[in-house]
């Protein structure tokens, strides 16, 4: 996976949608641009993923927090290392079950958190923070590389056959890292099981649609996305790429917000800046003398570098579904992160952006958010999660 550039130097980099900054020590961003929200949804708090690769199910948690509040509930706080830790589990059952033939990291997809929800049920934050080994922030380092050492030697057969033991010891590492799963725990005066507490909550799985946009698969059919992270190989509702952005519009308007995947690795995400854009850059047509003279003296590297040096509103790429396409199957396009999509903003020349909620803390110039152009979406996301009922008709009767 890729590393972020100069503004997450020394972050980890995360399979499946999941990079995590450094520690954060930038200074306001020298910035021209002027956004002003249209839409902006009600959320719960900016959380921190830190050093861990698991962004898929701090956006997915963040979701479902934003659900409870549309539906008149509580702000909540839940846990995400609750969800992180069945994951790792059943994803070392998968490895093992595959004779190691596939993915194991800490990667994962937009579907994760409701396949945990309605297997294994939620608990709250303060029930179960994950964070037994140390640290105040959630630091995955050790804890990936003793799971990834142990599943490939349990895999690699040394005794000829898979023994009876091998659950016991994943279980040992998990619960001495992240903790023992609760059984039963207390919560505001009532007693729950993790179950029972998601039942509590009021929200129904089957509510959650994903949706993405390819053309090496017909439309209108569903299809697993071909990202090494998608490691319960979940299906995709396929659409038109028009009717994939018309999809989140409608969901924002009625008060959802959407679970996006989508690649950050490009040069105009700019993470300090807040804001993400799919530049055209200038062709040597476009320029004076004086600009071409620098120009033909500059190194390709610095070429690109000076197509990604904007501080304000800039000409974008016209995004078309072959160019998407293409961006794909070169793998330009890479699975990369998970956000929440909470709203719609315009910069000062009018153009039209989502408001994007990250997990990366919130000391940064819009406080954890950040500005996605239109661009930017259509080119470089993978799929989204969201609730059937913000869909507009049309597309929700295709779905069916």
């Amino acid at each position: 996976m890729k590393y972020l550039a100069a503004a997450l130097v020394a972050a980890l980099s995360c399979p499946a949608f999941a990079q995590a900054p450094a520690d954060s020590t930038a200074a306001p961003a020298d910035t021209a641009f002027i956004f002003t929200d249209v839409i902006s949804i009600p959320v719960t708090s900016v959380k921190d993923q830190n050093k861990s690769g698991t962004c898929w199910c701090f956006a997915g948690t963040s979701h479902l927090e934003d659900e409870i509040l549309k539906n008149g509930g509580d702000s909540l706080d839940l846990s995400e290392m609750f969800t992180v830790r069945h994951c790792y589990a059943d994803k070392a059952e998968r490895y093992i079950r595959l004779y190691g033939q596939t993915n194991f990291t800490p990667g994962g997809s937009i579907m994760d958190v409701p396949y945990v929800w309605e297997r294994y049920g939620a608990v709250p934050e303060e029930v179960y923070t994950g964070l037994q080994y140390g640290e105040d922030k959630h630091v995955h380092g050790e804890l990936d590389a003793a799971l990834s050492a142990y599943v490939k030697a349990v895999a690699a057969k040394p005794n000829k056959k898979i023994s009876t033991a091998w659950r016991k010891g994943l279980n040992a590492i998990l619960d001495a890292y992240l903790g023992e799963v609760p059984e039963t725990f207390t919560y505001k005066g009532k007693t729950y099981t993790p179950k029972s507490y998601a039942e509590s909550l009021g929200l129904k799985m089957d509510d959650y649609v994903p949706l993405t946009s390819f053309t090496h698969h017909p439309f209108y059919t569903s299809f697993a996305v071909e990202v090494p992270d998608n490691w319960l190989w979940e299906k995709s509702f396929n659409v038109p790429l028009d009717e994939l952005e018309a999809a989140v519009d409608n969901a924002l308007k009625e008060g959802y917000t959407v679970v996006w995947a989508a690649d950050v690795s490009e040069g105009g995400f700019k993470w300090t800046d807040g804001v993400a854009l799919m530049p055209k850059g200038k062709t040597e047509g476009d320029m004076n003398d004086t600009e071409l003279s620098r120009w033909v003296k500059l190194s390709d590297r610095e070429r690109q570098n000076d197509k990604y040096n904007f501080k304000a509103p800039v000409e974008e790429i016209e995004v078309s579904q072959e160019l998407r396409q293409d961006m794909f199957d070169s793998q330009e396009t890479t699975d990369d992160h998970g956000m929440v999509i909470v709203g719609t903003a315009l910069d000062q020349k009018g153009n039209k952006y989502y408001k994007v909620k990250n997990s990366w803390d919130t000391n940064q110039i819009y406080d954890g958010y950040f500005y996605a152009s239109m661009p930017y979406f259509r080119a470089k996301t993978m799929n989204i999660l969201v609730n059937r009922k913000g869909l507009p008709k049309e597309l929700a009767k295709k779905i069916k």
